[in-house]
């Protein structure tokens, strides 16, 4: 048995799946494309396959990840070239590496993410957002200078008061450019897995709410660009590094 890493992109329409739709998508996938995936024992078997961080619904992505259990393997250009041809507009596999034995999964080593966002082509940019240095003035009142930035987390069940000093690791402002329809957009660099995981929503809720602009979570397009293993030190590794290109001829 053999464990695989999958890296992939999620842009386009696809960005209106869910992450359970995700997955059923997958496993349909991996059969199209000759992977000779493991699937568990008993009455009814599944396949050997875990995601590392689901991605909300119109959220697009350049790092998405997806673990493996197979048997054999082909090269790692083999099989991208395999899945891509199965894949729809709106998804592409971008890395395919095998894993040591004693790998963690992707979902277990996942602590952190990074994004960016900005307001869409057809919501009007309101004038508190307009100048990028007016901007930076503000995100330094609410972020850069305060000791703590406390927010309320709301779920179905519960609310839990959190400090975002603690779990945003980078907070800035982007220069406007033409893929952000010549607006300032936003860079954040949070906390996520299991233990701790901060939505980049909740963070440009609060520093639009200080800032003195409803937020309208269907205005903000959200652009995740990785997500990573962060060791003690804060040094960021990516979850393909842990293995190793498969070439031709290994199994």
């Amino acid at each position: 048995m053999l464990k695989i890493r999958i890296k992939f992109r999620k842009y386009g329409v696809m960005k209106f799946v869910g992450h359970l739709d995700m997955m059923r998508f997958f496993q349909k996938a991996i059969r199209r494309s000759g992977i000779d995936i493991c699937y568990s024992e008993g009455f009814s078997p599944h396949q050997m396959m875990s995601f590392a961080a689901p991605l909300g619904v119109g959220i697009t992505s350049d790092g998405e990840y997806v673990d493996l259990e197979v048997h054999t393997t082909m090269s790692s250009a083999q099989a991208i070239c395999a899945l891509n041809a199965v894949m729809p507009d709106g998804m592409e596999i971008t890395g395919y590496v095998r894993l040591p034995d004693n790998a963690k999964t992707a979902m277990s080593v996942v602590s952190a993410a990074d994004y960016e966002a900005w307001l869409k082509q057809d919501y009007e940019m309101p004038k508190e957002l307009c100048e990028y240095e007016a901007l930076q003035k503000k995100l330094d009142a609410f972020f850069t200078e305060p000791k703590e930035v406390l927010v309320t987390k709301k779920t179905k069940k519960s609310e839990k008061v959190m400090d975002l000093k603690r779990l945003v690791y980078d907070f800035r402002i982007l220069q406007p450019q033409e893929r952000y329809f010549n607006r300032p957009a936003f860079y954040l660099n949070v906390c996520t897995g299991s233990t701790d995981n901060v939505k980049p929503e909740l963070v440009l809720e609060a520093f639009f709410t200080f800032s003195g602009v409803a937020f309208d979570p269907f205005a903000v397009q959200v652009h995740r660009r990785d997500v990573y293993d962060m060791d003690a030190s804060g040094m960021r590794r990516s979850l393909l590094d842990a293995g190793e290109i498969v070439g031709e001829g290994e199994n």
